[in-house]
């Protein structure tokens, strides 16, 4: 039986890179992505600088419409929207992360080991996924949030409860495909532990359409923390969470500049993200970059 080189292997990963990125990195939507993307990072990071007024404080009149002086107008206690709405992707951003490298971490360990050992391993991990997926997302994510009380903490646990399922089941598929190969039995072949196997010959192959659907999945996770905030069950206030400040706009039907730019920052985050997302599943697609 001939060997299989992982450096080999290791190479033609690296060749898969170069090629999709040739032709999908470059694309105008996924500039626009990167673009987009980059913004709200800096204003989460250095929004002490960035925003104009204190998002926290009363700084002019309640309810003033949009104006030279208040880009975005004034909410119902006199505080600038437009420094409300760039302080909240410090909130909804590194929250949307955490539960998504979270809920991979999780979910990959999990689904790796159940496909890989099978039995009765499998079956235990696999029906506590399928049980937790049986819910629609949102409902479970209001039901534990609800039972562990409002606040964000609470609401990131229980994101990474409802979310950790997908990347198991998306994992374990992969392992169970990956580990019918011939470098794979070349391990076995001479003796390597299973572990050695799994975490070194299986899982480094299987994180492609990891990585891909975890990059999607991030817009979904900033709408679900934006929803749980929006109904009371995520961001406190004074925090300017866009959930929340869209709630606050509800409050205000005739005011619409208060839900409507919370509301059209997170519609560029998650637009920007899906264009990201679409370029990335194209660069490490196989078929397409020998097209």
């Amino acid at each position: 039986m001939t060997a299989i080189s992982l450096p080999s292997l290791a190479g033609n990963a690296r060749d898969l890179w170069k090629r999709g990125s040739a032709s999908a990195w470059l694309r105008p939507p996924m500039i626009f992505g990167y673009v987009v993307l980059a913004f709200w990072i800096v204003a989460a990071v250095g929004v002490q600088w960035i925003a104009p007024y204190d998002p926290i404080k009363q700084v002019g009149e309640r309810l003033l419409a949009p104006s030279g002086t208040h880009w975005f107008g004034t909410d119902a206690l006199g505080r600038d929207v437009f420094s409300r709405t760039l302080c909240g992707a410090r909130y909804s951003l590194p929250i949307a992360a955490v539960a998504i490298v979270v809920s991979v971490t999780i979910g990959s360990v999990l689904g790796a080991v159940a496909g890989y050992f099978g039995g009765w391993v499998d079956a235990v991990i696999m029906r506590i996924a399928d049980m937790t997926m049986a819910f629609p997302a949102i409902l479970l994510a209001m039901a534990v949030a609800a039972s562990l009380g409002p606040g964000l903490n609470n609401a990131l646990i229980a994101i990474v409860i409802v979310w950790w399922p997908i990347y198991a089941r998306l994992m374990r598929g992969q392992v169970l495909s990956i580990k019918q190969r011939e470098h794979v039995e070349s391990a076995v072949a001479i003796g390597a532990s299973g572990p050695r196997i799994l975490f070194r010959h299986i899982v480094p192959q299987s994180l492609t359409p990891i990585l891909v659907n975890a990059t999607m999945d991030l817009g979904q996770v900033i709408l679900l923390v934006a929803s749980l905030s929006f109904l009371g069950l995520g961001a406190l206030p004074p925090t300017p969470e866009w959930g929340a400040m869209i709630t606050d706009g509800a409050k205000n039907f005739y005011q619409p500049w208060i839900a409507a730019a919370p509301g059209f920052a997170m519609l560029t985050i998650v637009l920007a993200i899906n264009f990201i997302g679409d370029g990335l599943r194209d660069a490490l697609d196989v078929k397409a970059t020998r097209r």
